[in-house]
């Protein structure tokens, strides 16, 4: 016979994380990986921060033309 588990000591929720809060991952490729390094060496700009600034100026090119 199979043991069952016991959670009389459980947390619930201890794991939960909203969906707002998951950062999916994007994987981008290798000429742009190379373009932002040569960038890097220029300036310490994160990844992640020149993704977002250029995916903002894209939304404000969108929302002008449309």
């Amino acid at each position: 016979m199979k043991e069952e588990y016991d959670f009389s000591n459980a947390e619930q929720g201890k794991f939960y994380v909203p969906v707002e809060d998951v950062q999916l991952p994007i994987y981008l490729d290798k000429d742009v990986i190379q373009y932002r390094n040569e960038k890097n060496l220029t300036t310490q700009e994160s990844l992640q921060s020149l993704v977002n600034d250029l995916l903002r100026k894209d939304i404000e090119i969108a929302k002008r033309v449309a």
